[in-house]
């Protein structure tokens, strides 16, 4: 039997309006659509009605067997010919293990294809009028994991980090508080404005400001839940001007 072909697909941020072209497209042809935890029912709505939809969300605690078991599972559907979309929130190739799944892939003799997508490094500060380079306040920016901010030892060169103008922090929520620490530690004032925005373009997205000296304590009031992106760097100042156009992106949508 001729061999299947693998598609890994970004799902962008949620929104199905911010899925691309290709993406929709694959979505409405695909015989098989594996899909992550934060996919909305408006994006899983494009597949054909003959599609088989398969559910591997990573529960706490057992992203490495449920990692093995995608893997696998990737692998039996195209042996049968399938043609399967690999359907991930964000980008495939930006903390999205995208990279495992098409090295796994490649070892096995299985054909694939990478269709970006719309990261929420990017989309969740434009959600909440933050624009992460700006020419009077950011010439760079950093994306990071927050996974890393309590690994010991952590690939995180936090002196580097400092020195950057934007840091905008992924799957950071339960880390924040660590995150600020090490920044300060490090050179990074503690009057340095930060926010963190939960689920954005998402019916409740939510986004909450300080500073890296209070941020933490403001996530934990308001209650903030993955995920949520955490920015950092004088372009949250700039929020104040850009919220209109935010707002009134946030009512059209």
């Amino acid at each position: 039997m001729k061999p299947g072909k693998v598609y890994l697909v970004g799902a962008g941020p949620g929104d199905p309006e911010l899925l691309t072209v290709k993406a929709a497209a694959l979505l409405g042809s695909a015989d098989v659509v594996i899909y992550d935890r934060l996919i909305q029912e408006q994006v899983l709505s494009l597949c054909k009605p003959s599609a088989e939809r398969i559910y591997m969300g990573k529960p706490v605690g057992r992203h490495e067997s449920r990692q093995d078991e995608i893997h696998a599972l990737l692998l039996e559907k195209a042996r049968e010919g399938k043609m399967v979309v690999r359907l991930k929130g964000g980008d495939p190739f930006l903390f999205g293990r995208g990279g495992e799944e098409v090295e796994y892939l490649a070892e096995h003799g299985v054909p694939f294809e990478v269709i970006p997508g719309v990261s929420s490094a990017l989309a969740a500060p434009l959600a909440a009028g933050i624009a992460v380079t700006h020419r009077d306040a950011a010439s760079s920016v950093g994306i990071v994991t927050g996974h890393e901010a309590r690994a010991e030892p952590s690939r995180l060169h936090w002196n580097a980090l400092t020195k950057l103008d934007s840091l905008v922090f992924l799957m950071c929520v339960r880390n924040v508080r660590n995150i600020s620490r090490k920044l300060i530690e490090h050179g990074r004032s503690p009057e340095t404005p930060a926010a963190m925005i939960q689920m954005a373009f998402w019916p409740d997205e939510l986004v909450v400001t300080g500073t890296l000296a209070n941020i933490a304590d403001e996530v934990e009031r308001a209650g903030v839940k993955p995920p949520a992106t955490l920015v950092v760097g004088e372009v949250v100042r700039l929020r104040e001007k850009l919220k209109p156009a935010a707002e009134i992106a946030e009512q059209a949508r």
